[in-house]
């Protein structure tokens, strides 16, 4: 038997032996009477019983250690507090049931913690229909799901997981964007942040002897343990990861001055409700509003601030004032007559090969990024075994490995642990037989309560079920992810999100007009928008028929139906000022699908469109085009060519004005043209 499975009887055994005597019990008994144990010499005992205290506190359950007044610790007494192994029972509504069915229902197969999450909804939905078997409902779709992105990086966010749940340094190649160059770091991992799509590692860099951050598509090569101690570090008392979660852009880093921004009356509005939390926002004398923000990174803010045009000029400090007029002098020069460009490199991109074919059943479950610790598998599949046996019901195995995310070999390897672990004097806790029918059939003699309630979620499960509802916010129709999130908290004592993993909000997210366009949608009633057109630099007012939200790259969007275009519609909830619900109902058309876009545009950033953009890109920034865009040629000097496909100008402008003169429109000429009318009207207000 392997050594991991010798030490999961073991823990297992141990907590259902101290659960069943509900005293507290000696090293000696528990020396004699758990399974896994009484083999052992006193000082493999001691050095194995040690182990696993540590390893269940750092799962969070916690034995109580009684100490003789004397301080001899042979007779020392331990037990298990009931509370400190099975989970409060949270009285979850209907709707929250609802609401967590369709997180799951929304996240499977593409969320990195995706299989810890289905356990953690099997045990905090313990006894209420299971949310897994929920009916499927189309109100919300996700571009942004919050997956890891692939085999390789999914094997580095899994080891980073577990190196941030057992305080491992480790050590990895890192390929550094400014400097163009890959290192070697060795990092203490304190904490992982989901932002704009991608993974990032916060933490301790013994390089710098200062905290860093890491974003995981460029780290090069497998993630190493620096050392094979049990525990390396401890993260400070004083990190508080929600301060990074809350950061825009231009802050990640050292901030080193403030800046004062004017911005019209036109666009005010959207910017103190979707960046005013990054700083502060007062009214400006002459209208408009002033936006004062600490930065760290001058070019990101030079680039936030072109990006919004003429409605945004630069206050102080002078020195980002003339940062900005140069990058604009830049745009107009490579923007007048023709680039010149160097010669094509040697080497051409090679062609990107075509993605690997899906793959399914216990292959394709292998290459998620998070499996769940083994330990909290097997407590949860021992409450649905017992479940069944007392009930007198017979399990189908298809049904039981499709719930837990198993194959049949995993599900029969699990069943003959479980069928060991007992509570002492030869009182096991269960005995299930896999039969060659594909069903499991559990014997109905009594057993012992210790699984028959839900266990508290291990870490991973709890950040599993905490990050999924962070991650589609205030955007379910039903409208109760934020009450079951409140109740899952208080259930746990503690936020899972200080614990290793943080959501940040999107840039262009609003809670308040996703509430209202949700209770659109679930009410089907027709809904009012005033609604910015970026392109046209006005307001109109629609009536829609709201269908669905959708995520993507630029934020949440409200998939509807318009009667005056007769078409299909998406708005951007960050452009919409103001919405209302009105009173006139409707019906909807079978022939819309609002989440047909979905695998498109959302996810990819590109808008569908018969147009496409030739665009250079410097030097300087090719590294950057060559992460995010289809690079179609090579320059000898460093340069590239990127191919942007585009709808609108006005897209297409806002894309290459945030370049801050980096990138220059090449065809065609009338996006060529745009951008330059774009920039001569920037001139005056940067001079």
């Amino acid at each position: 038997m392997a050594k991991d499975t010798e030490k999961l009887i073991r823990q297992l055994s141990l907590i259902s032996y101290l659960m069943a005597e509900r005293r507290p019990v000696t090293a000696l008994e528990i020396r004699r009477d758990v399974e896994g144990y009484s083999g052992m010499n006193e000082d493999a005992f001691a050095r194995r019983f040690y182990a696993d205290r540590a390893e269940l506190e750092s799962l969070g359950i916690q034995l109580t250690v009684e100490r003789p007044v004397d301080g001899i610790a042979e007779q020392e007494n331990y037990s298990l507090r009931p509370e400190n192994f099975h989970l409060p029972p949270v009285a979850f509504s209907d709707e929250e049931l609802a609401s967590l069915q369709t997180a799951l229902t929304l996240l499977d197969g593409e969320f990195a913690y995706a299989e810890p999450l289905r356990l953690a909804l099997q045990q905090i939905t313990w006894g209420r229909p299971s949310p897994l078997n929920a009916p499927e409902q189309g109100s919300i779709a996700l571009g942004i799901t919050g997956s890891a992105g692939g085999h390789e990086l999914s094997q580095r966010l899994a080891k980073i997981e577990t190196a941030i749940f057992r305080h491992k340094t480790i050590t990895f190649d890192y390929y550094t964007m400014e400097r163009d160059a890959t290192g070697s770091r060795k990092v203490d991992p304190y904490h992982l942040l989901f932002q704009g799509g991608q993974f990032y590692l916060l933490g301790h860099a013994h390089e710098r002897g200062a905290l860093r951050v890491f974003r995981l598509s460029r780290i090069r090569g497998k993630v190493a343990y620096a050392t094979k101690a049990e525990h390396d570090f401890k993260r400070p008392a004083d990190f508080d990861p929600r301060a990074y979660a809350s950061r825009a852009d231009w802050q990640f880093g050292d901030v080193a001055a403030t800046a004062e921004i004017w911005v019209s009356d036109r666009i005010g509005w959207q910017v103190e409700r979707h960046f005013g939390r990054y700083g502060e926002v007062r009214p400006a004398e002459d209208g408009g509003i002033v936006f004062t923000t600490g930065y760290a990174a001058t070019r990101q803010l030079a680039s936030w601030v072109l990006r919004l045009g003429e409605h945004a000029r630069v206050l102080s400090p002078p020195e980002l004032q003339d940062e900005v007029h140069d990058r604009v002098r830049l745009l107009a020069e490579r923007h007048e007559g023709g680039l010149a460009l160097a010669e094509p490199a040697a080497r051409q991109p090679a062609d990107v090969p075509p993605a690997a074919e899906p793959r399914d059943g216990a292959d394709a479950r292998r290459d998620g990024a998070i499996r769940p610790e083994r330990f909290a598998r097997l407590v949860t599949l021992a409450s649905i075994l017992i479940e069944a046996g007392r009930g007198g019901s017979v399990l189908q195995v298809d049904e039981v490995c499709e719930r837990l995310q198993l194959s049949a070999q995993e599900l029969r390897e699990d069943v003959n642990v479980l069928n060991v672990v007992n509570f002492g004097g030869g009182s096991y806790v269960l005995y299930a037989e896999v039969g060659d029918d594909g069903t499991i059939e559990v014997d109905p003699e009594p057993y012992s309560d210790n699984f028959a309630r839900p266990a508290r979620l291990l870490p991973v499960e709890a950040k599993a079920l905490v990050a999924a509802i962070d991650l589609i916010g205030d955007h379910l129709p039903e409208g109760s992810l934020a009450s079951a999130r409140a109740k899952i908290v208080a259930a746990l004592g503690s936020d899972p999100m200080d614990q290793g993993l943080q959501v940040a909000r999107t840039p262009g997210d609003d809670a308040d007009v996703a509430r209202i366009v949700s209770e659109a949608i679930s009410a089907r009633r027709l809904l009012r928008l005033e609604y910015y057109k970026a392109n046209e630099d006005e307001f109109s007012e629609r009536t829609v028929e709201p269908y669905a939200l959708i995520n993507g790259r630029e934020g949440w969007y409200v998939a509807s139906y318009d009667p005056a275009k007769e078409a299909v519609r998406h708005f951007r909830l960050d452009r919409v000022k103001q919405a209302t619900v009105t009173d006139v109902g409707f019906e909807p058309r079978p022939e819309v699908d609002p989440a047909a876009d979905v695998e498109g545009w959302p996810r990819t950033g590109e808008v569908p469109a018969s147009r496409t953009a030739r665009v250079w890109v410097s030097p300087e920034r090719a590294r950057w085009a060559r992460e995010e865009r289809h690079v179609a040629e090579e320059l000898s000097d460093g340069s590239v060519v990127v191919e942007l496909s585009f709808a609108g100008s006005d897209w297409l402008v806002r894309e290459v004005l945030k370049e801050a003169g980096d990138a220059a429109v090449l065809e065609p000429p009338e996006a060529r043209d745009a951008v330059r009318g774009a920039v001569a009207r920037l001139l005056p207000a940067t001079a």
